[in-house]
């Protein structure tokens, strides 16, 4: 299994993240590397992330990078 982002802008546009991304052998260890980099993301222009499993969405639609900022 491969765990990877899709980063986009609000409107569902996939852009390029200013960090490069790995592929994650684990939902875990990708869910520890957004908490580690939402703000270089966000910093760097995505406003939203989804993850996928082997292509498969994971979420319900895609997380808000903004709403990390709001909660801390």
């Amino acid at each position: 299994m491969v765990w990877t982002w899709r980063f986009e802008k609000t409107d569902g546009t996939e852009t390029a993240p200013p960090v490069e991304p790995e592929e994650f052998t684990t939902q875990g260890d990708a869910e520890s590397w957004i908490g580690e980099e939402w703000k270089a993301l966000l910093d760097g222009g995505v406003d939203q992330v989804r993850l996928f499993e082997d292509g498969t969405e994971i979420y319900a639609g895609p997380m808000s990078l903004q709403a990390a900022a709001d909660e801390g």
